[in-house]
């Protein structure tokens, strides 16, 4: 028996040293393992830049106090000033979105803000959220608020007798039916919500707007469209403008001089000078056109053509003059305004100014003054937009792809922006300023993507824009080499938006450079040699299904 008993002694001993070693050997082979942990001690911090900032797709100003206003960021979240831009504060950072569509100031209480996440244009670039935020404390704190499943949230309107009934035009997802996705309200603060207008499930509310005489009075446009990685079909069947003089309850749909069948975004304004005056800015097929109704959408007139075309999914917004029914500025990648009617448009100034233009804000005591949020930020005009005030103080940029070098004494950072340009700038400087935003160089134009630099060299840096523009940059001297491999007699190239690009880990020369076929060279780009056939799987993309039937 006491021979069984230290067996059994043994034996436990045995097996136990077996487990300490077993853990052992499971704890070495998961040393290199990045945790929570590993990274717990570690904080970020704003490197910028601000000297190309980035997409500003809404804009609130305060009513009682035009110092203080709050900027909706395509990829940035909400952002605040109360001393008209001389500094801001990002107020949005612990939410589970970064991408905000549009900011609403309560009418009745400016403490109260509404923001819906996810951006609300289709272009390849935007990014989802998950539904409406609320404030009661002027953005120190946010509340999601439902309707989760809506991704791109177009407008959120608060009525002005009662700050209880809010209601949300939800775009609904970008890429997938279904989703929250039609016209919401809210008669208790957000707190639940119910479904004033349902079209399907392909098809959004874009835009709303009320009858200031009688908020009971709404207009909405619907918006059917659908993004795939081949392409984006923006707009059809179920496109419309629609309207309600009972608060919601029911809806009809707006006929009377507005096209039919397939139907893109349509933008929506009503003058607050004279509410019985419409417009409506319509994407066609044909290009699309600026529409006025003068009887509170019971029939309409087309006054402009071409106006509604093009890029509607990036841009498709009106802003009405608060003291003249005959001003209408309708942002665009050159932002264009009526001052008749409709009957004729002109551009506004980009003298100084960054182009593709999202919101305008239109002082009501000085219509002269205006504040627009396009892709490079955020710019102030005092003279109806002939000159322009840009504000260099947002550290918005939208960066797509981002890499380092091997520069001593601080390593630099690189890349390719939302057309902000590629640029690069010092992780940290010896100065006591910090880094400056002259401290960042660009090194290519356009929607910029990923940038390499020679692991040897940090003066070699190889830039590119969209589909495939690709540069060599030598930062000592400044010099631009534009390298893009060049397509033989009768061949076809086809370059992604992103292009991927590769420097070998064996040789720095060589670079790796892709569009249907894959490229190499050993010259740093001077010259190029083919090394695949056509890599794509010569599908014709028109002849996908996209919702449910073919386009054509």
């Amino acid at each position: 028996m006491k021979n069984v008993f230290l067996f059994i002694i043994s034996l436990t001993f045995i097996t136990s040293i077996a487990i300490s070693k077993e853990k052992v050997t499971e704890k070495k082979e998961n040393k290199n393992e990045i945790t929570e942990s590993t990274v717990s001690g570690l904080k970020l911090r704003s490197i910028g830049p601000a000297i190309a900032s980035g997409r500003i797709v809404d804009i609130a100003v305060n009513p009682n106090n035009f110092d203080e206003f709050y900027l909706a960021v395509a990829c940035g979240g909400v952002w605040k000033t109360t001393n008209h831009g001389t500094s801001f504060q990002p107020i949005f950072e612990n939410e589970a979105s970064f991408s905000t569509g549009c900011v609403t100031i309560d009418p009745n209480n400016p403490f109260v803000v509404w923001v819906g996440s996810g951006e609300n244009n289709s272009q390849r670039s935007v990014s989802y959220g998950d539904g409406v935020y609320k404030s009661t404390d002027a953005g120190k704190s946010w509340k999601n608020m439902g309707l989760k499943k809506s991704e791109h949230i177009g407008k959120i309107v608060v009525d002005p007798r009662n700050s209880n009934v809010v209601f949300v035009a939800a775009q609904g997802p970008l890429w997938n039916p279904g989703g929250d996705r039609g016209l919401y309200k809210s008669t208790d603060g957000g707190e639940t919500w119910t479904e004033s207008l349902k079209v399907s499930e392909n098809t959004g509310v874009s835009d709303l707007v009320f009858d200031n005489r009688n908020p009971d009075v709404m207009y909405c446009s619907s918006y059917q469209r659908r993004r795939h990685v081949w392409t984006l079909i923006d707009g059809g069947p179920e496109g419309a403008v629609y309207k309600t003089t009972d608060a919601g309850k029911t809806w009809n749909k707006l006929s009377g001089g507005l096209p039919s069948g397939d139907i893109g975004r349509i933008g929506l304004g009503i003058s607050p000078v004279n509410p019985d005056i419409l417009f409506a800015q319509i994407e066609l097929p044909d290009g699309g056109g600026f529409y006025k109704s003068t009887d509170r959408g019971g029939s309409w007139s087309k006054t402009n053509s071409g106006l509604g075309g093009g890029a509607a999914q990036y841009y498709q917004e009106l802003f009405c003059d608060p003291k003249n029914a005959d001003i209408v500025y309708s942002v665009n990648t050159y932002t264009s305004v009526t001052r008749d009617g409709g009957k004729t448009f002109s551009s506004l100034s980009t003298k100084e100014k960054h182009v593709d233009d999202h919101v305008i804000w239109i002082n009501p005591k000085n219509t002269l003054n205006l504040i627009m949020g396009c892709d490079g930020g955020l710019y102030e005009s005092n003279d109806g937009g002939n000159s322009w005030r840009y504000f260099e103080n947002l550290s918005i940029t939208q960066f797509y792809r981002v890499s380092v070098d091997n520069a001593l004494p601080f390593y630099n950072v690189f890349g390719g922006t939302q057309d902000n340009n590629s640029l690069g700038g010092p992780s940290r400087t010896k100065s006591a300023n910090g880094i400056m935003n002259q401290d960042w160089i660009y090194t290519v134009g356009g929607d910029g993507y990923k940038t390499v630099v020679d692991p040897k060299d940090p003066n070699v840096i190889y830039a590119q824009s969209q589909y495939g523009g690709l540069v060599r940059y030598d930062k000592k001297s400044g010099e631009m080499n534009y390298i893009q491999p060049q397509p033989e007699k009768g061949e076809e190239l086809r370059w992604n938006w992103d292009t991927p690009i590769l420097i070998s880990p064996h040789k720095n020369t060589r670079l790796y450079f892709a569009a249907n076929k894959l490229f190499v060279s050993d010259d740093r780009g001077q010259s190029w040699k083919k090394i695949s056939p056509d890599l794509t799987q010569q599908i014709n993309r028109d002849k996908l299904p996209v919702m449910g039937r073919v386009w054509e």
